[in-house]
């Protein structure tokens, strides 16, 4: 391990923090409760802080990991604790540190029951959404990866809906199924590289045979976290029954991990696998942009509507990744950055008229405007967000990802362009039911106006989501470098499968 550890020190410290809350001690069950908040908080808080440091000193000129922290963990194995982040992972590394306190400033009030677990269970889970961000190694990956199932299954299945048990067991088994294929996978890549080092895999060549059924097994365990269609089924019950923070973290962070898993193994590693499965990726995508954006336009839950538009916006993600072009890729890893905001903000939208009317159904409100116009604001502009208005990051991603797909495919691209003109019908139609016309329900005549924690829970997201759209040079220069180096990895494969293609003719 060579200079300051800073990325064990982000991964561990919100570890440190829940082991902390975990011997707070008093007879009183408030005053463990308050502890227990103000610990986590605090801890989430100085982690952000601490992520700033990789924001502030990341080389963008170079596509070699950064930061990177190398132990022997078991040498008879080839196996190492190896950390380090380029110019894809470490944004995601900051969007998780980011919406961690948000998250745990959204639950102050809305959590009352097992208050220390809750807060416990949240920092344990930015400590493993960190460390898959940071991982150098399978091992370390997968554990990390898997990880983060245990404490997302607790808070949705303890602080969650009615049917919390069935969702929770619902994600549990549709993730861990793809994640067994996956596992598989990976002792495969151990037994023909004979290194688990992320960093050599990336550059060893996988036979063209075995690189199909590692694509495969890998892009089980993807799919479901993206979640493409038609393994998406478990996304909008989890987000139906989690509560809002959960909510929050499931749509801005989790969802990223089959992304982030294309962008870091499938297409740098199985290059000649991900060039024949393209088409098929291509299909899934096109029918969850325009299925579920479908499906969605019919949904009386709020949340649910909003979980089937991310289903969509992930469609986004995947085309633009198997574009293999420098605006495809790029536009895929904006795409899931600005989501990771904007759906939480969506989520944290929804969360505020929950809290107060304990209801999610669409046709129980109507004309909040009138009662709560700071709402009205903050729910307008990520509404736009959503819908990929321009000055908004929602505009920067979605506009790439088409860009990239026009070059490679019209159809893709006009097919995709359909998800644009639908999330806007949705998203509007959301609004205006929920926003607009006259209050006719008795319980919201009294319903009050956004609270000061309220505004600081919004205050960041509102920013995020202006400067991603204002100024995206300031994130698109820290990936480009990395995205071009990931294209040297396809183009390398696209002219070695002509080469083949010309040998055989």
């Amino acid at each position: 391990m060579s200079g300051f550890p800073i990325l064990s020190l982000l991964a561990f410290l919100p570890l440190a923090g829940a082991l902390f809350i975990l011997t707070v001690r008093d007879d009183d069950p408030a005053i463990v409760a308050r502890n227990a908040r103000y610990t986590a908080l605090w801890t989430s808080a100085i982690t952000f802080l601490l992520s700033l440091y990789l924001w502030f000193n990341f080389d963008s000129s170079t596509a070699a990991f950064q930061f990177v922290e190398k132990v022997e963990w078991m040498p008879v194995l080839g196996l190492s604790y190896h950390m380090g982040v380029d110019g894809i992972s470490v944004l995601f590394v900051l969007l998780t540190t980011l919406l961690t306190p948000i998250c745990i400033l959204a639950s102050w009030d809305a959590i009352t029951e097992r208050v220390k677990e809750y807060m416990i269970s949240f920092l344990i889970l930015e400590t493993l959404m960190v460390g898959m961000f940071c991982a150098l190694d399978l091992m370390v990956f997968y554990i990390f990866f898997e990880g983060v199932l245990i404490p997302m299954f607790l808070i949705i299945g303890i602080w969650g809906g009615p049917r919390r048990v069935y969702s929770a067991f619902k994600l549990f088994l549709y993730t861990l199924l793809g994640s067994v294929l996956m596992l598989l996978a990976m002792f495969a890549m151990y037994a023909d590289a004979g290194t688990t080092d992320i960093t050599q895999l990336l550059v060893h060549e996988f036979p063209a045979g075995l690189q199909n059924w590692l694509f495969l097994a890998f892009f089980a365990s993807f799919a479901v976290k993206v979640p493409m269609w038609p393994v998406h089924t478990w996304l909008p019950d989890a987000h139906v029954e989690a509560p809002t923070a959960g909510s929050v973290i499931l749509a801005g962070v989790l969802l990223k991990f089959g992304g982030y898993g294309f962008l870091r193994f499938s297409l740098p590693m199985f290059p000649l696998a991900s060039l024949e499965f393209t088409p098929m990726v291509y299909t899934l995508s096109i029918i969850a942009v325009i299925y579920t954006s479908l499906v969605a336009l019919v949904q009386h839950d709020m949340k649910k509507l909003i979980a089937y538009s991310s289903v969509a916006h992930m469609g986004f993600v995947t085309i633009g990744a198997f574009t293999m072009t420098i605006q495809g890729l790029e536009g895929a890893i904006y795409v899931m950055l600005s989501h990771g905001v904007v759906s939480a903000a969506l989520f944290l939208i929804v969360g505020v008229v929950y809290d107060r009317i304990h209801s999610r159904e669409i046709s129980d409100y109507g004309g909040l405007v009138h009662r709560m116009p700071a709402y009205a604001m903050v729910f307008m502009l990520f509404m736009l967000a959503s819908v990929g208005l321009p000055g908004t990051g929602g505009f920067v991603g979605e506009f790439l990802v088409l860009m990239g797909a026009f070059q490679v495919n019209t159809w893709v691209a006009a097919f995709a362009s359909l998800g644009v003109i639908l999330g806007a019908a949705y998203m509007l139609y959301l609004y205006r039911r929920v926003i607009f016309g006259e209050m006719t329900k008795d319980n919201l005549k009294k319903i009050l106006d956004m609270t000061p924690r309220e505004w600081v829970v919004f205050a960041p997201l509102i920013v995020l989501t202006l400067w991603m759209g204002i100024y995206p040079t300031s994130f698109l220069d820290m990936m480009h470098v990395s995205v071009e180096n990931l294209m040297v990895h396809v183009e390398k494969a696209q002219a070695a499968a002509q080469m083949i293609t010309l040998a055989v003719k």
